[in-house]
């Protein structure tokens, strides 16, 4: 059980902090959260407090019956993380004035509390059904100059990111960030989620050195709050051990580089081997808990269902109608529905999984197999789940990622260097994990054993 863990039943209280009045939350992680006045009226927007009807973990309820926490206590974590990263790292930084320090503290919260705020019903299968992204009408996009802008922001679905920077900036939230941080422009916020965003202003400037890079990689990186927050709640909340972490060490270690003028995370090396326990923890909870077999069949059930012509379900681009979406509306659709795929979720009649294989590279068996028992009249599902160990393997071309540091503060001789080439961690996990898995009808599944079985003995024989 990690330090600070209370099994207390959460209750709010207001007490008194340094920085004014401030309500106490109690975190069955964390323990005591505290959010100021203004933070709270964040959280009483009906889009933040939207978040409470959508589950972190989508489906996994039904492997880890524990998992039922949301994306709401999520978001208040990742904030109370944020919050501590950031007075590790400048616990002894010279800043400007104490103003312009609380001033970029209270935007890195801002963005990690906000971080989540878009995203859909269950899971990121409902994107499938997300409208183009230009129906969002998302103004900021039209300050990114081509072509990224035709790249990265047109033409293409609507992302729940994009649903995020929309919450930020064009809704309830954009209003009352305006109205409770007059000093913290909404855009400010997004820039912090979307680092491609470009700024207008000098706010993430302070004697010369741009913070941005840093506060936007406590927010989203290899090593942010985040995955410092969801990797140990998941953990608790599912009852296994694959996520336990020693969350407070690297928090202690984290510091920071500047180069060229811009402020990188970096990380002291005595804490790189909590690193890279920190990654295969992330890199196996997607191994086992993530990618559990009845989780994973119900996402591609639902993806099925949303993917037919016959779905009449969609998101809508208004964004005062999206906040009306969450768990519970899908899952009354879902009743409603006479796809079968549909009513097979709600119904509870998943496919059962028949066979199963691990692999590294791209199996020709899993899909001549399938194609066998369709051949004997058999409805067969194919999942493929992939894992890779970081985001330096699986970031997509046109993403920024900023690099983290090691650094070792008892050799001034040593050059900090960038993480992923400090440890072997990346090199030993580079390859893709694969699990490969074949679903058919639970009322066919004897028969498909017994398929199975034949062709086994077959090939044995």
């Amino acid at each position: 059980m990690s330090a600070g863990l209370s099994l207390r039943p959460a209750r709010v209280s207001v007490t008194s902090e340094i920085w004014g009045l401030s309500m106490e939350i109690r975190d069955p992680l964390h323990g005591s959260m505290y959010f100021s006045e203004n933070e709270v009226a964040i959280l009483d927007t009906s889009e933040f407090q939207r978040l409470r009807a959508i589950k972190q973990l989508g489906f996994s309820e039904f492997s880890f019956p524990g998992a039922t926490h949301n994306r709401y206590i999520h978001s208040l974590g990742v904030a109370h993380v944020a919050g501590q990263i950031f007075d590790s790292i400048f616990k002894a930084f010279p800043f400007k004035n104490n103003a312009t320090k609380m001033r970029m503290r209270q935007v890195v919260r801002l963005a990690s509390l906000l971080h989540d705020s878009g995203h859909g019903p269950l899971s990121h299968t409902t994107e499938l059904v997300m409208p183009p992204v230009e129906d969002l009408k998302v103004g900021l996009y039209n300050r990114i100059p081509e072509p990224l802008r035709t790249d990265c922001y047109s033409g293409r679905r609507a992302t729940h990111e994009d649903y995020t920077i929309k919450y930020l900036t064009d809704s309830g939230i954009s209003e009352c960030l305006k109205v409770h941080f007059p000093e913290i422009a909404p855009e400010n916020v997004a820039a912090l989620i979307d680092n491609r965003i470009p700024l207008l202003d000098d706010f993430f400037v302070d004697s010369g050195i741009c913070f941005r890079p840093l506060l936007s990689q406590i927010v989203s990186s290899e090593l942010d709050s985040d995955r410092l927050d969801y990797l140990e709640r998941d953990s608790y909340f599912c009852g296994t051990d694959y996520g336990r972490i020693d969350s407070e060490w690297l928090i202690q270690n984290m510091t920071f580089q500047v180069d060229n003028g811009q402020m990188y995370l970096a990380i002291n090396k005595r804490a790189l081997y909590s690193f890279d326990d920190f990654l295969i923890s992330r890199h196996h909870m997607h191994l086992m808990v993530y990618f559990h077999h009845k989780s994973i069949v119900y996402e591609e059930m639902l993806n099925r269902y949303l993917s037919g012509p016959d779905c009449t379900f969609r998101l809508p681009g208004d964004i005062a109608e999206y906040t009306k979406y969450n768990d519970y509306k899908l899952h009354e659709h879902l009743a409603t529905s006479t796809n079968d795929w549909a009513r097979r979720i709600a119904q509870r009649r998943p496919y059962r999984v028949l066979l199963e294989l691990h692999n590294t590279a791209e199996n020709p068996r899993v899909e001549q197999a399938k194609k066998w028992l369709e051949s004997k009249g058999l409805s067969v599902i194919w999942a493929s789940s992939r894992a890779r160990l970081s985001k330096y393997h699986s970031a997509p071309p046109n993403a920024l990622v900023f690099p983290i540091y090691v650094k070792d503060q008892y050799d001034i001789w040593e050059q900090p260097t960038p993480i992923d080439q400090s440890t072997e961690i990346f090199k030993k996990y580079e390859r893709a994990r694969i699990i490969d898995r074949l679903y058919v009808k639970p009322e066919e599944f004897l028969l498909g054993q017994t398929l199975v079985n034949e062709q086994l003995g077959s090939t044995h024989a």
